[in-house]
């Protein structure tokens, strides 16, 4: 009988052969994944292992401690400009500025956190709104950050190495991305991770347990924040160019519905969620070049509607897939995994 002695079993990487397996095939085809496919293809995995780190830092703190988030934009934006202004000011090397940004990301989720002991639903919801617009409005009134105009980044050098395209880019995102999430994996394994759960199923009954609300709530909305941070880092050096105007409600919203979408509560479900959901932003944001779906939404717009809105159809999108999710697989992407193994081991009976 395969039985668990100590919690440490539970933080191993590798709890079988079969899993040791597919983990060194998923690390073979991401490192052959620059020379299988195009640029614009590698464009699209940076910007989907950004979003995986922005989700999977979302869903410990949506997920694993229930506590809601509507300003992740704002984190999201803090962890950009911090990266650009210590690079470009106080000549920080790009790691450091991007660690100092997660911590500078962190500092602003462990205050955002402090609400959080007395908020709960709908009202930590709109406090952490507030938050994210905050943000962006002080942002664009700051002239060292580029106010309205935005600042460019940087040229990009690690070890004496420029890079300067998406391909030479991609590997220090997909290193960074997957050492995140191996950390927020076993997090949830560890007693904070404990904690985390105990305080969303029952947080009057965790007190009484002894588990310090103060203490895991902030550390929630810190640690939840530093990965937001940190992809902020990284995503503005994917564009080169930031401004306020990019941080904006429908990226926190947009997080928001990649972690449920996924599914809360597992680290793999946010994963699916950023990685279903980051493919179908970029696809639909072309939508009139799509062969046949294209024409037809001209001549929608053209009898019923304005050209110009064709462009926001990916808000109908994503909203009837969050409304999909809801009414019939509330566990998310993540659910469906999970009957389909269920049907295949006890496949033909």
């Amino acid at each position: 009988m395969d039985m668990k002695r100590n919690y440490y079993e539970d933080i191993r990487l590798f709890s079988s052969g079969v899993t040791f397996f597919w983990f060194v095939l998923l690390m073979a085809f991401l490192f052959f994944y620059p020379f299988i496919f195009k640029n614009y293809y590698v464009y699209m995995a940076n910007y989907i292992a950004i979003n995986i780190i922005v989700v999977v830092g979302l869903n410990l703190l949506v997920g694993y401690t229930g506590q809601i988030s509507l300003g992740h934009a704002g984190f999201y934006a803090i962890g950009a400009y911090a990266t650009i202004t210590l690079m470009t000011v106080a000549h920080f090397p790009f790691l450091l500025a991007l660690v100092c940004a997660g911590l500078i990301a962190a500092v602003f989720g462990f205050l955002l956190g402090l609400p959080a002991l007395r908020l709960e639903g709908p009202y930590l919801a709109i406090a952490t709104l507030g938050f994210g617009l905050t943000i962006t409005t002080v942002i664009g009134r700051i002239e060292m950050l580029g106010g309205r105009q935005g600042l460019h980044a940087p040229d990009l050098i690690i070890m004496g190495h420029q890079l300067g395209t998406d391909r030479q880019f991609y590997y220090l995102v997909v290193i960074i991305t997957v050492l995140l999430v191996v950390f927020a994996r076993n997090i949830t394994k560890t007693k904070v991770g404990r904690a985390f759960i105990a305080i969303r199923d029952a947080h009057i009954a965790a007190e009484t347990m002894g588990v310090n609300l103060v203490l895991y709530k902030t550390m929630a909305f810190a640690l939840s924040a530093f990965y937001a941070g940190v992809a902020g880092g990284l995503y503005a050096f994917v564009l080169r160019f930031i401004e306020p105007e990019l941080f904006n409600l429908f990226l926190s919203v947009f997080f928001l519905t990649m972690a449920v979408a996924g599914g809360l509560g597992s680290v793999m479900g946010p994963i699916a969620g950023a990685i279903v959901l980051s493919f179908l932003d970029l696809q639909l944001r072309n939508i009139l070049s799509i062969p046949y779906i294209g024409d037809w939404l001209r001549h929608l717009s053209a009898s019923y509607f304005s050209l110009t809105g064709v462009s926001n159809i990916q808000f109908i999108v994503f909203g009837s897939i969050l409304i999909a999710i809801m009414l019939f697989e509330p566990l998310g992407l993540y659910g469906l995994w999970i009957r389909m193994k269920k049907y295949w081991r006890t496949w033909p009976f």
